[in-house]
C-alpha cells in the first residue's frame, strides 16, 4: 500500500486550482500520462529557464529577441479597418527613449482597451520581436499597473509546453501542486548529506520551482543535485531489490568440462582477446552457480561477441542441455548462423536457424528435433518465443541488441525453459553510467579490444557540394576491384522515404557504374534481402547501395569503403556502427561522411567525434552528452525508463554513489524495517518503484 501521505500527490491535476476537464487532456498530453495526470507528474516537469523582471530596460537597450519587462506609457490603439478582423490589433506604447508595438490576434477590443487605457502607465512583459525595424511584442505574458507589478514575482520559471497550455497555466497548476506537498520523512544518509550540502528533498523542489536566484533553474544547483541523487538511489534500490529477488531464484549449474570449448577455439583462426577470455571466464563462472546468472556483454562493433556467445553455448552444452540465441532482425539471426557455423561443426555442435521464413514441413521437421533434444543451439528472431517452439531441456538463452527488444520479450524467451541463465548482448558500447542505471539488476562484461589484424579506418568529412568526386572516387575504387557500401540517409522515422531516396540513389549509381551496383532495404523480403547480400559478399557486385539495414551484423571482409549520405542525419552510435562495417579484411578502409553545409553545433561535434575516434566506448559518452539518455539507447522505442529529474550530462557523475548507497543499505536492512529503511520505502513508491516493495514484502 502506498503510504497515505502520498496520496495528494497522486490526486488528478484536476484537483489543482483552475485545472478542469479540458485542460486535463492538455497536461495528459504535456506530462506524458495517457492514463491520466498527477499533481506528482507537474511537480516532476522542472522548469527550462527563467523571466527575470529585476532589470527592467529602457526601450533603447532592449535587445529583439529577449524575454523583457519593459514600464511604458500607452499612447494610442490601432485596431484592424472594419470587415478586417483577420489582421492584428495594434496598441503604441513608449517610453523617453522609444517605442513598442503591442500586437494582439483575434483580440476583443473592449477588454484591451480596459487592460490598457490610454495615457495610463503599464508594465509589460514578454518576448520581444522586430518587424519591418520596429520593436513589437506579440500577445505579452504579463500586463500590470503599478498595483499589479508590485505583487509579481521578479523572477518566475519558465516550462516547457504543449500547444493550448500557456504559462500563466501551468505556472498557477504547480503552485497548486507545491501546496500539496506534504512532509516527507528525511530518507538520505545524514553525514551524505551534510557532507553534500543537500536541502531536505521538498524544499530542493519548491526552491527550483520558486526560484530565489537565475542559477536556482540550473541542473548544477544543490537543489536540483539533490533531486536527481534521490531518483538516482530509488532506481538503484529497486534493481538491488530486483537484483535479490532473481538471485533468490533457485539455478542450475550449466558448466561442463571444457571439451566443446576447446574444439571451438582450436577452430578459431586467431587467438581470444584477452577481454574476449576474462568474459568468458566470469560466464562460465556464473554458469557453475546454482543461482540463476543474468549478464550483460557489451562490445564494441567487431570485437567478437558472438564468438563469446558460442563459446558460453559451448560451456552449456557440454552439459547435455540446450540454447537459444535471438536476433532482432533476420539479417542478423542469419550472419550469427552463417558466424557461427563453421565452428559449431568443427566442434560437433548442432545449430539450426529459424526466422519467419522456415516453414511447412522444414519448419516441422526443425521443431521435432529440437522437442527430442537434438538440436544444441537454435538461432533465430523473434520467432524463438512462439508458443509451438518447444526445447527438451533450454538452459541458457543469449539475447542479441538487447535494446530493441522489450522485458516481456526477453522473459518469453526464459520460460521456455526451467531456470534459464540469462546473456544479454549489445553492440552499440553504453556508457557506463546508462549500464548502471538500465541494467544495474546484471553483471556486465565488457569487449574493449579489437581482434588482431584489424586495420585503422580513414574516417574523412566531405562537404555534399563535392559529392561529383566522391562518386569518382567509389568508381577508381571499384575499378581496383573494391567493395563498397553506400548508405542513404534517414530522412525521417518513415521506411517509405528512406526506400524512396535509396531507390532513387541506386538508379543514379546503376546509371554510372552499371551491373556493379545492387540495393538492399528493409522492405524488400527476406530471400530477396539475402539474394542481395549473397552477390555483394561473393564479389558478383561492387556497390551495395543500403537504408540503414546494415547497421549490425553484416559482415563482408572485402568490403573496405563506406559513403554516408547525409551523415548529419544519423546519431553518434548509428555512424559508428554503419562504419563498422568495413575495416575487416586485410585491405586498408575508408569512411566518407557526407553532410550538407551549413552544420549546426550538435552536428558538427557529433562528426568531429567519430573522425577522431574509433573507440566505441569513447563515442557512445560523447553522444550521451550530445543527445541524452532516451536517444542513445533507444529507450523511447524499447520502453526504457527515461529520468524525470536528473539530467545525466550535469547528475551522471552522482550515480555511482547512488549505487553504493544502495547497495550498503540492502546488505544491512534487505527488509527495509529500519527507520531509514521505512523512509526509502516512501521514496520507493514517490518515484513509482512500488513493484520493489511488493518484492520485499513477497520475501
Amino acid at each position: 500500500m502506498r503510504p497515505s501521505l502520498l496520496n495528494p500527490l497522486f490526486a488528478s491535476v484536476q484537483t489543482l486550482p483552475g485545472v478542469g476537464p479540458k485542460l486535463e487532456k492538455l497536461y495528459r498530453r504535456l506530462l506524458g500520462r495517457d492514463d491520466g495526470a498527477r499533481a506528482l507528474d507537474l511537480l516532476f516537469h522542472l522548469p527550462t529557464g527563467l523571466i527575470d523582471r529585476r532589470a527592467r530596460p529602457k526601450l533603447a537597450d532592449v535587445v529583439a529577441g529577449t524575454v523583457v519587462t519593459v514600464d511604458v506609457l500607452v499612447e494610442e490603439h490601432r485596431p484592424p479597418p472594419p470587415n478586417r478582423s483577420r489582421l492584428p490589433y495594434r496598441i503604441v506604447t513608449s517610453d523617453e527613449t522609444g517605442t513598442l508595438t503591442l500586437t494582439f490576434f483575434s483580440a476583443r477590443p473592449e477588454y484591451l482597451e480596459k487592460l490598457l487605457p490610454v495615457g495610463q502607465r503599464r508594465y509589460v512583459s514578454g518576448t520581444t520581436a522586430l518587424y519591418d525595424g520596429h520593436l513589437q511584442m506579440v500577445h505579452p505574458d504579463r500586463i500590470v499597473d503599478e498595483e499589479g507589478f508590485a505583487k509579481l514575482p521578479l523572477l518566475e520559471p519558465v516550462y516547457p509546453l504543449t500547444e493550448g497550455l500557456s504559462e500563466n497555466n501551468v505556472r498557477r497548476a504547480a503552485e497548486g501542486a507545491l501546496a500539496k506537498l506534504p512532509v516527507l520523512p528525511e530518507w538520505q544518509d545524514q553525514d551524505w548529506i551534510v557532507r553534500e550540502r543537500f536541502p531536505p528533498f521538498a524544499d530542493a523542489l519548491r526552491l527550483v520551482h520558486r526560484p530565489l536566484d537565475p542559477i536556482d533553474t540550473s541542473p548544477d544547483t544543490k537543489s536540483w543535485q539533490r533531486l536527481a541523487y534521490d531518483e538516482f538511489l530509488a532506481g538503484q534500490l529497486a534493481l538491488g531489490l530486483v537484483r535479490a529477488n532473481t538471485r533468490k531464484v533457485t539455478g542450475r549449474r550449466s558448466a561442463g568440462d571444457g571439451s566443446l570449448r576447446a574444439k571451438v577455439i582450436k577452430a578459431l583462426p586467431y587467438q581470444l582477446t584477452g577481454s574476449q577470455t576474462k568474459a568468458l571466464e566470469d560466464i562460465v563462472a556464473d554458469l557453475a552457480k546454482p543461482e540463476r546468472m543474468t549478464r550483460l556483454l557489451q562490445g564494441d562493433v567487431g570485437s567478437g561477441k558472438t564468438v563469446v556467445a558460442l563459446l558460453a553455448c559451448a560451456a552449456v552444452i557440454e552439459t547435455t542441455k540446450q540454447t537459444a540465441l535471438m536476433a532482432p532482425t533476420e539479417i542478423l539471426a542469419r550472419q550469427h548462423h552463417k558466424t557461427i557455423a563453421a565452428f559449431a561443426e568443427a566442434a560437433g555442435i548442432r545449430i539450426a536457424l529459424l526466422t519467419g521464413r522456415e516453414r511447412g514441413k522444414e519448419r516441422a521437421v526443425m521443431l521435432e528435433k529440437l522437442a527430442d533434444g537434438e538440436i544444441d543451439l537454435l538461432i533465430g528472431t523473434h520467432a524463438l518465443f512462439q508458443d509451438e517452439v518447444a526445447f527438451k531441456d533450454l538452459a541458457l538463452a543469449v539475447v542479441d541488441e538487447q535494446h530493441r527488444f522489450g522485458v516481456h520479450q526477453r522473459l518469453a524467451l526464459a520460460r521456455k525453459g526451467e531456470a534459464v541463465d540469462m546473456l544479454v548482448m549489445t553492440a552499440t558500447p553504453i556508457p557506463r553510467t546508462l549500464v548502471l542505471t538500465y541494467f544495474g539488476d546484471m553483471d556486465f562484461s565488457e569487449l574493449r579490444e579489437k581482434p588482431a589484424g584489424r586495420k585503422p579506418i580513414d574516417t574523412r568529412t566531405v562537404d555534399l557540394e563535392r559529392f561529383e568526386e566522391v562518386v569518382t572516387g567509389v568508381g577508381r575504387a571499384l575499378a581496383d576491384g573494391r567493395r563498397a557500401y553506400w548508405v542513404c540517409p534517414l530522412v525521417e522515422e518513415s521506411e517509405t522515404v528512406d526506400l524512396a531516396n535509396a531507390e532513387e540513389r541506386f538508379a543514379s549509381l546503376k546509371k554510372r557504374f552499371g551491373k556493379a551496383v545492387d540495393l538492399v532495404h528493409g522492405k524488400m523480403k527476406g530471400a530477396d534481402k539475402d539474394a542481395a547480400m549473397a552477390r555483394f559478399a561473393s564479389g558478383e557486385t561492387q556497390l551495395l547501395v543500403a537504408t540503414t539495414v546494415i547497421e549490425v551484423g553484416v559482415d563482408v571482409p572485402e568490403a573496405s569503403v563506406m559513403v554516408i549520405e547525409h551523415a548529419e542525419r544519423f546519431g553518434l552510435a548509428q555512424l559508428h556502427q554503419l562504419r563498422g562495417r568495413i575495416g575487416r579484411g586485410s585491405a586498408s578502409s575508408t569512411c566518407l561522411l557526407l553532410y550538407k553545409s551549413p552544420l549546426g553545433e550538435t552536428a558538427k561535434a557529433r562528426l568531429a567525434v567519430l573522425r577522431d575516434s574509433e573507440d566505441g566506448f569513447r563515442i557512445a559518452e560523447e553522444d550521451l552528452k550530445l543527445r541524452g539518455e532516451g536517444d542513445v539507447l533507444g529507450t523511447r522505442q524499447s520502453g526504457m525508463p527515461g529520468f524525470r529529474l536528473a539530467r545525466l550530462e550535469f547528475h551522471g557523475k552522482l550515480l555511482q554513489a547512488a549505487r553504493d548507497d544502495a547497495a550498503l543499505i540492502l546488505a544491512r536492512d534487505p527488509q527495509l524495517k529500519s527507520e531509514r529503511g521505512e523512509a526509502l520505502r516512501v521514496l520507493l513508491y514517490l518515484f513509482e518503484r512500488d513493484e520493489a516493495v511488493r518484492l520485499i514484502r513477497a520475501g
